[in-house]
């Protein structure tokens, strides 16, 4: 935690304040840029952390209807950072490693993009949240691994924690976990798969970190089918925060109704 918060201070220094950016314009600061999009009023308002796919960047949260409907229509900040350039790829499209051997602290990079966005707006940074899609979502996972001790809670939609990884992921102890997947999946299995050198992770194995680390059973305390979504739910076995996966027929993708049901987990977990 220690070099986490130095490698903070040191991008936060050298950020640009007070700048023109937000909606329509990336935020530059050392180490890259990020979409901030502030909703009506004066606040404090809670933050959600938005992580975007590979080959896309922030101004995706602009794109979602789900974002803007369930989360910035209501009082939220999207906050969504850019991943890191390709040499020869598309200036505009990034991508997040979420993994060992990233040529950028992605956690420590993302603080620093929140620390210049208070600058721009009223956030409640203890009302803070994370989530994601694919590649986007691996890295809610290591931003949940790594830091959820300044996160209110986590939901990753279509990721999981990647390997190799060596993180501890002592930061998913009292966070409110959510994963959200498609069970026809196949580009990001359930089970995930070998790419070169690196795997994308199990959503199993994700899950079973975070139930072990808040000291859940193995054992579902609750199952829910509707028409859209089969959820596994960990709560009242639970000794610290909630767990949850919710499965629905697709494939890769964002379902309809997903931020709905990621804003009532987050909101219920959170004043519980």
């Amino acid at each position: 935690m220690r070099l986490l918060l130095a490698l903070i201070t040191a991008w936060t220094a050298g950020a640009a304040v007070a700048q023109d950016c937000g909606p329509d314009a990336p935020c530059d600061i050392d180490g890259g840029s990020y979409y901030l999009n502030l909703p009506e009023g004066d606040g404090p308002h809670p933050v959600l952390i938005w992580f975007h796919g590979a080959n896309s960047n922030g101004g995706s949260i602009h794109r979602s209807g789900g974002l803007q409907r369930d989360f910035l229509d209501q009082g939220y900040a999207l906050l969504a950072p850019n991943g890191q350039t390709r040499a020869g790829r598309n200036p505009e499209r990034f991508f997040f490693p979420g993994r060992d051997g990233s040529g950028r602290n992605d956690v420590a990079f993302t603080f620093a993009a929140l620390a210049d966005a208070e600058s721009h707006g009223n956030l409640d940074t203890s009302r803070l949240y994370a989530s994601g899609f694919s590649a986007g979502g691996s890295m809610a996972w290591l931003l949940a691994c790594e830091a959820g001790d300044r996160l209110s809670g986590m939901v990753s939609v279509a990721g999981a924690l990647r390997q190799p990884n060596s993180t501890d992921c002592s930061g998913l102890v009292d966070l409110p976990i959510m994963q959200v997947h498609g069970f026809a999946d196949g580009q990001v299995p359930l089970e995930g798969r070998g790419i070169r050198d690196w795997h994308q992770g199990s959503v199993w194995t994700a899950l079973e970190r975070a139930r072990n680390a808040n000291g859940c059973h193995s054992k579902p305390d609750q199952i829910d089918i509707d028409e859209d979504f089969r959820s596994r739910v960990w709560d009242v076995s639970c000794t610290r925060a909630p767990v949850r996966i919710d499965l629905h027929d697709g494939g890769h993708g964002l379902p309809p109704g997903w931020t709905g049901r990621a804003k009532t987990f987050l909101e219920n977990a959170h004043s519980s």
